[in-house]
């Protein structure tokens, strides 16, 4: 594998001196114009022509021919919709001729040839979760906790009526892990419509307490701890002409089993649904008849010591479906492209590299398959095109980076767009065949006119010999004579990346705005995260934050080694996983941190969630050992440096028992530590609410480790 470094000097010291402007707080929290310029570019339905707004029109552009025309302007959007619109509507296209236009719950179909209104559909007041069907003509959505369908007249139907809160349909389930991002599969031909169906009737609550009523309100949510009653989840599979439901007869491991990428057949006479145990070690690929929900098949099956964790759907490459390919990294370490029969029989691996690799399509004609891959390096993901027969493939994305791709309908050509440390972005229009290249974008530095310090991306090496990759963001005026503080911003979980190979190695605004006020900022991806394979990811199994601390020193090291790093002034910030880490660090090694600002942290696992908590630590009585290592209450009263909280008080994701029973410990340990909640922010604190927290962690940092 071909391993990269690339070292970006943003500014020379000469250039600093004549460029003083400096980042505002609200800037680098806010400041949308030093993000590099993009642009949304839709394909015009099935065809090569693809389009975007511009100034004050919708233009579009024919990939084979290249010439420009203009389509809709906002004036003529106006004059059809009857509105006063200053832009262009969020849009999207339902065939090569009808544009499609969402504005203040209403959809507008637009003949975009003579330029008419062909239809008006309003949504449903209070609708969710709306999924549109082609072929049904026909949209799905939720109210409240039921299910519902409705055709393009506005004439809506149920297709459930539970009354019992704790049964919840159509909506997605197991807090979205698994890949799964909603609960509404509609057919290929809008024949039928599958939905999840949730019974969290067994499911613990929590409350979660709103301050902004009157006397306060608790609203309780419901919140499967792990080792703890979860939710039961079944499929439904409703017919829209006899408006009967059957479930399909998963039940392959009890009533707490998790049914994940819910796959209709190209015929849709069949659902394919991978199967998980709640210990999330055993998988099986089944098949149902969708007329019945019978079980048709188990196709194979998938077992793992850790755990195996399916993400993504079937893709069926021919209109029969006898062949699919499956993604998965439980076989060869690393996500990878199987073809497979319909009968579940292995064709071949399609993917044989020691990389992570991300299904995009394949031609209508089942040749080349078209697939994202971290093989040149694993900050960088290129486009590479394989052979389907002869095995050969191209890699089509020439230029260093992370590259997002839309290839259009016939996979002739490809929307590029792209950035390295050195490129703000680049958008490329590109043929597959690699003969032709059209450069659509090429955005300015939008750091210009500011004074910024020097980011370098790069790596060490792990005990293991692996590469940890970091992002370095030095300070102003940077002087190798002199001795910084640091700030060292850690996550460190699953699942997220931190560092890649694009503008400035993925820097945050506000590590800038800190380097501009004399700081090192220091950012390290460890075991554990992705994109890496599968052995990089599982080692943290049942020991989570172990072997995440142990890297990060390692990049502690690193950093001491350098005489222009002071050892006596580092500091530490992180949210979520990483308010978790930056708790692990600072109180099992006050030696190192003098101060630290953890948000949302988790404190101890058997208060997570089961989906993601047993996933990587067991149940507590399985792991009782884990359990006790990982839990942050008894490393309280080691805690020695300066430590401040923040929280969302309505936080549904890690919820407060962690930190509150955080406090409870050090108070016990005598230990004193700061908090500071917000009580309308779930998560994360978001908006101008994100402006008053950052300026409370800049604050705090600043108290202790002030640049001199």
């Amino acid at each position: 594998m071909k391993k990269t470094l690339i070292v970006l000097l943003t500014v020379t010291s000469a250039t600093l001196q004549a460029q003083e402007k400096l980042f505002t707080l609200e800037e680098a929290i806010l400041g949308y114009h030093l993000r590099p310029e993009t642009r949304f570019i839709a394909w015009q339905g099935d065809t090569d022509a693809f389009t975007y707004i511009e100034g004050e029109a919708l233009v579009g552009e024919s990939a084979s021919a290249g010439e420009k025309r203009e389509i809709l302007t906002v004036e003529e959007v106006n004059r059809l919709l009857g509105a006063r619109l200053r832009g262009f509507p969020e849009f999207s296209w339902l065939d090569d001729r009808v544009l499609c236009l969402r504005h203040q719950g209403k959809e507008y179909r637009v003949d975009v040839e003579s330029k008419s209104l062909q239809a008006t559909i309003t949504y449903p007041r209070g609708a969710a979760n709306l999924t549109y069907s082609k072929a049904a003509k026909r949209y799905a959505y939720t109210l409240e906790n039921n299910l519902y369908c409705m055709d393009e007249e506005g004439n809506s139907f149920p297709v459930t009526s539970d009354k019992d809160k704790n049964i919840v349909n159509g909506q997605t389930v197991s807090r979205n892990e698994f890949g799964i991002d909603g609960g509404i599969f509609w057919s290929p031909d809008g024949k039928r419509l599958a939905f999840y169906r949730k019974d969290e009737s067994r499911v613990g609550v929590f409350p979660l307490l709103d301050v902004m009523t009157r006397t306060g309100t608790a609203r309780e949510i419901k919140y499967p701890m792990a080792g703890t009653d979860s939710e039961r989840v079944s499929i439904g599979v409703y017919n829209i002409d006899s408006r009967q439901t059957c479930f399909l007869d998963a039940n392959d491991f009890g009533d707490e089993q998790y049914l994940t990428n819910v796959t209709w057949s190209p015929t849709s006479d069949r659902l394919y649904v991978q199967v998980l145990n709640r210990g999330q070690d055993h998988m099986r690929l089944n098949s149902y008849d969708a007329s019945t929900g019978k079980r048709l098949a188990t196709l194979f099956e998938e077992r793992a010591k850790t755990y195996v964790e399916p993400q993504h759907p079937l893709h069926f490459i021919d209109e029969k479906g006898e062949r699919f390919i499956f993604t998965t990294n439980n076989r060869d370490g690393y996500f990878s492209l199987y073809l497979h029969d319909a009968r579940g029989k292995l064709i071949k691996r399609l993917t044989p590299v020691a990389a992570d690799v991300k299904f995009v399509a394949v031609d209508k004609a089942a040749r080349h398959l078209y697939y994202l891959s971290s093989e040149v390096s694993p900050v960088e993901e290129h486009l590479f095109r394989l052979d389907m027969k002869t095995g050969k493939r191209a890699r089509l994305t020439p230029d260093a980076g992370w590259h997002a791709v839309r290839l259009n309908a016939s996979c002739t050509h490809f929307i590029d767009n792209y950035s390295n440390v050195n490129t703000p972005r680049v958008i490329n229009l590109v043929a597959t065949s690699g003969k032709e290249t059209r450069r659509l974008l090429q955005a300015q530095n939008p750091f210009e006119g500011y004074a910024t310090g020097e980011v370098s991306l790069g790596s060490i090496k792990a005990d293991d010999g692996s590469d940890l990759y970091y992002r370095l963001v030095k300070p102003l005026h940077f002087d190798s004579t002199r001795a910084y503080p640091v700030i060292h911003y850690v996550y460190g979980g699953p699942h997220l990346q931190l560092v890649k190979n694009t503008w400035k190695a993925s820097l945050s605004l506000w590590e800038m705005y800190m380097a501009q006020r004399g700081y090192v900022v220091f950012i390290m991806d460890n075991h554990g995260t992705p994109n890496r394979g599968k052995a990089f990811e599982e080692i943290i199994h049942r020991r989570c934050g172990q072997q995440e601390m142990a890297d990060q020193l390692k990049g502690i090291d690193f950093l001491k080694s350098h005489p222009w790093v002071d050892p006596d002034r580092i500091g530490l910030h992180g949210w979520s996983y990483g308010g978790f880490m930056t708790i692990s660090l600072i109180a099992n090694h006050p030696e190192v941190y003098k101060v630290a600002v953890a948000g949302g942290p988790v404190i101890d696992w058997q208060w997570y969630e089961v989906m993601y908590g047993e996933r990587y630590m067991d149940s507590p009585d399985e792991n009782p050992e884990g359990y006790a290592l990982t839990s942050l209450i008894p490393a309280a009263k080691n805690l020695k440096g300066k430590l401040l909280i923040c929280q969302g008080l309505v936080d549904p994701v890690v919820v407060l028992q962690h930190s509150l029973r955080f406090l409870h410990a050090c108070i016990e340990a005598g230990v004193q530590v700061d908090y500071f909640p917000y009580p309308r922010a779930e998560h994360n604190v978001a908006g101008r609410h994100r402006v008053h927290l950052m300026q409370k962690v800049t604050d705090y940092l600043d108290a202790v480790l002030k640049p001199r």
